[in-house]
């Protein structure tokens, strides 16, 4: 008996063109990921609303980037799509993402990215030149329609990446507005990793209630590629046992995660004096510093970030091989949203909580309510 096997699909099977394959050839894209293989197809081919459900670094910006640039009529002036994205670091990085994505087009595309944290008048003569795609974050978004400097009149789609986020970082009435006003023509793409009922109640009031839907992995709302585990200790000995997690893990790099900015501040002191390569991601920082910080950290300057939940959002690092809860999170979906630093683009990693006795019941709670399995471990 033969038994059939069936082969991968490649991103030419998709439909992507020859010119985005080099590009994604050159940027080490070879085959596409699950989401990217089920995505693709159904953006390129209709014109739908649709619904891409799947945990944080499985591909989703070239899901649905390479149909949104295929989309696009260079020989058009005007904005045609729009992208949302929670924070100004993943607003930059998708803009930058989607420029490699261009680099062999014969017609130049031409994305302008807006964030706060940069002179909204340098945005607005950015604005000002032909721009085909804009890449924004919510809250300077709406900031750029009240004063008249952006015209999304004729944009055709909008995509919601990283929708849940956004809702956890306050965007609600941000998002409601620019929905709003944005209503008409256009198809709505929404991507994220959970789907709360903040996320349902936009589907039912904004999308076509026959939305096409993909969920990736749709039994585990944490990527399956991360190891849990737990590390028991007590609040005088909890630094300590920090390190000794630290010196553990040998070479690899990662991200520590505190609840507060005073927390990450007073972490990252100590272990700079103990020499280890840390710096601090925390909201009250200036633009210019948390950018320096994110380069460092992705060029491999710095080993370890210490993050806030809030100041983490949206970053993308390849080949992070853990991240530390020094403290456990407020909310539960923030613990998707840190695992999900690491074990990005098909690689594993480590997700590893140092909790104090009277947390063991918070360890339970996660593993009940995200279908995940925690190990206790010792250092």
């Amino acid at each position: 008996m033969q038994i059939q096997i069936k082969a991968m699909a490649s991103f030419k099977d998709l439909g992507i063109n020859k010119e985005y394959i080099k590009s994604l050839n050159e940027l080490g894209i070879k085959n596409p990921t699950e989401i990217q293989e089920k995505t693709i197809p159904i953006l390129l081919n209709s014109k739908t609303d649709f619904i891409g459900l799947a945990q944080t670094g499985t591909g989703k910006t070239a899901a649905y980037g390479l149909p949104l640039l295929n989309s696009v009529n260079p020989s058009k002036d005007y904005i045609q799509t729009l992208v949302l994205s929670p924070t100004r670091e993943l607003v930059q990085q998708i803009k930058k993402q989607l420029f490699k994505f261009t680099k062999y087009n014969s017609n130049r595309i031409f994305v302008e990215a807006v964030y706060g944290g940069e002179k909204i008048e340098r945005q607005i003569a950015a604005l000002d030149r032909t721009t085909h795609m804009v890449v924004a974050t919510p809250g300077r978004l709406i900031d750029l329609i009240e004063r008249g400097s952006v015209d999304l009149s004729n944009i055709s789609t909008i995509v919601l990446d990283e929708a849940d986020e956004m809702l956890s970082m306050g965007f609600k009435q941000e998002l409601n507005r620019i929905l709003k006003y944005t209503s008409g023509k256009r198809n709505t793409w929404l991507f994220s990793a959970t789907f709360p009922q903040e996320i349902q109640r936009i589907v039912k009031t904004y999308m076509d209630g026959n939305a096409a839907r993909i969920e990736v992995n749709k039994n585990s709302l944490v990527n399956a590629n991360i190891t849990h585990l737990y590390i028991k200790t007590v609040l005088k000995e909890k630094v300590d046992t920090l390190i000794r997690l630290i010196e553990s893990r040998g070479n690899d790099r990662g991200i520590i995660f505190c609840k507060t900015k005073l927390g990450t501040q007073n972490l990252t002191e100590i272990l700079k004096e103990e020499g280890y390569s840390v710096d601090a991601l925390e909201g009250d920082m200036q633009q210019r510093d948390r950018e320096k910080v994110m380069r460092m950290f992705k060029k491999g300057t710095l080993d370890i970030l210490v993050s806030t939940d809030v100041s983490a959002r949206g970053i993308d690092v390849n080949n992070l091989g853990f991240v530390i809860h020094y403290q456990l999170p407020e909310k539960l979906e923030y613990y998707t949203h840190r695992s999900g630093r690491t074990a990005r683009a098909g690689k594993s990693g480590y997700s590893i909580a140092l909790i104090l006795p009277n947390e063991m019941n918070k360890i339970q709670e996660i593993q009940k309510d995200l279908c995940i399995y925690f190990n206790e471990t010792k250092v």
